[in-house]
Order: C-alpha cells, then sequence, then structure tokens
C-alpha cells in the first residue's frame, strides 16, 4: 500500500480545549476516505489539523513522509486542498473570479493568471455544474450553488489530495450525487485522493472505500464500510435502534432507522 498522509498520535483542538486525542491511522494514494461520528466527536477539528488549518499540539501529519508543520505552504497547497463546511468570502468577486483563486499556488508573487490557468478554472466550473454562473456574484448565490463553486476553486488547485467537510449539508439529493459521483470519478480516473466529512451513513457505505468512526475525538473503528457501519458499532455510539441491510444495487451496507416505537 503507497502511503500518502501518515498520523500519528495526533492531539490538538481549541486553546486549553483538546478535541482530538491521540488519533494515528494512514490514508493511502488513492484512497476515498469518509470520517464519521456523532455531532461533537471531533470530525471538523480532525480535518482542519490535517489540512493546517490549526496548529496540532502534539505528533504529527507526515505527507509523502514530510513532517506538514515544516513544508512551505505554497508548496503544501500545490498538492493538498480544502473545502470547508462554511466559505465566507467578505467582496463581491464573481463566480470565475473566486474560482481563479484556486491557482494562486501555482503563480508566482504579483504574476497574473495565464490562459492555462483560466482554461482549468472554466473546466473546474463545468465539471461541478456552475459554468453557467461565472459571470455573476458570489454574494448572490444560493448555499447550493456557492458550495459548488467552492469545489470548482479547490479542484482548479489540481491537488493531489481533497479534503472536504460536509460538501453535500447544502445540496439536494440531485446535486449531493452529482457531486458525489464527481469525486468518485476524479478518485477513479484522476487518481486524487480524497477524505470528507459526512453525516449520511448511507452516503459514506455507497462512497467510500476506508471510513474512520470517530467518538470522542478517538478512533472507534476504521476499515471497510462493512467493518464499521455494523449496526452494533451504530447503536453504540448513535444511541439510536437502526437495522444493516444490503444494498441491493451497489451490495454495500445500508443502514435503516427504526423509530423508537416501532422497536
Amino acid at each position: 500500500m503507497d502511503i500518502f498522509v501518515k498520523a500519528n498520535s495526533l492531539c490538538g483542538g481549541y486553546r486549553n480545549r483538546e478535541v482530538i486525542k491521540d488519533v494515528s491511522f494512514s490514508i493511502a494514494r488513492g484512497d476515498f476516505m469518509g470520517i464519521i461520528g456523532p455531532n461533537g466527536s471531533g470530525k471538523t477539528t480532525l480535518l482542519r489539523l490535517l489540512t493546517r488549518a490549526i496548529p496540532i499540539d502534539s505528533g504529527e501529519v507526515r505527507l509523502e513522509g514530510k513532517s506538514i508543520a515544516g513544508m512551505d505552504l505554497k508548496e503544501f497547497c500545490r498538492q493538498v486542498a480544502f473545502v470547508p463546511q462554511e466559505t465566507i468570502i467578505n467582496f463581491p468577486f464573481s463566480v470565475f473570479e473566486v474560482v481563479l483563486l484556486g491557482r494562486i499556488p501555482h503563480l508566482k508573487r504579483l504574476q497574473p493568471e495565464t490562459k492555462k490557468d483560466r482554461q482549468i478554472a472554466s473546466g473546474a466550473l463545468a465539471m461541478t455544474d456552475v459554468g453557467h454562473l461565472e459571470d455573476k456574484r458570489i454574494d448572490e448565490l444560493s448555499s447550493g450553488e456557492r458550495q459548488r463553486v467552492i469545489i470548482a476553486k479547490a479542484l482548479t488547485q489540481e491537488p493531489a489530495l481533497l479534503f472536504l467537510d460536509e460538501p453535500t449539508s447544502h445540496l439536494d439529493i440531485g446535486h449531493q450525487i452529482q457531486v458525489l459521483d464527481l469525486l468518485r470519478k476524479l478518485n477513479s480516473k484522476n487518481s486524487l485522493t480524497i477524505v470528507l466529512v459526512l453525516h449520511d451513513l448511507n452516503l459514506a457505505a455507497e462512497f467510500c472505500n476506508r471510513i474512520i468512526l470517530l467518538d470522542g475525538g478517538e478512533i472507534f473503528k476504521e476499515g471497510s464500510p462493512e467493518e464499521v457501519l455494523t449496526y452494533q458499532n451504530i447503536e453504540a455510539l448513535y444511541k439510536t435502534t437502526v437495522v444493516v441491510r444490503e444494498n441491493p444495487y451497489s451490495h454495500k451496507p445500508f443502514v435503516v432507522l427504526v423509530p423508537k416505537g416501532d422497536k
């Protein structure tokens, strides 16, 4: 297995509050990894530590053998992109201008964008189905449209590793599948390694080849969807009764909620 990222005894959080506690795992090149867990289990904090959005308290994260803490920021951003759950843009940039910002790690200081940079940005807009919005102001978009634009900006970075924090949370079911199908295509055909936080257990089962289940800032279970998404694990952490069946089309686990009155 070609190890792309390795977290060793990773600890971190906010001020004096430790959220992630002694977490160790590896991300193989080509993984489509999902991070799941109850609210407050540390999913977003783990992504922020892995992407240098917040400092690591102890332990380390290594990217292709290099400690990310010691990497030049532009070098890091040429390989890694991060789509946060919420992105605030305080200036009335056009959609195309926002997406073109993804080329910054590839440009020298004050270097203008080239025709190639603009073509890459246009391609990312088309892939995420927002090309028709390129002249609109970013602050005029719906939350779902804005989310797809931010994903397009990340793809314009041309990263080898893409982190996403709940990328489908503001999307209707059609665009949820569209975005995840796109990510799966980029993963399989472009060798893009993907790590994403998901709340929907069935989407995680359907699209991820590996899953980390977090509980209280620690890894409760790691493995394939079949190994992680058992009714025992889900009931233990989510405190609700479920039945786990096999999806008749994909043969992946499918989680069915059992209302309390039906037990």
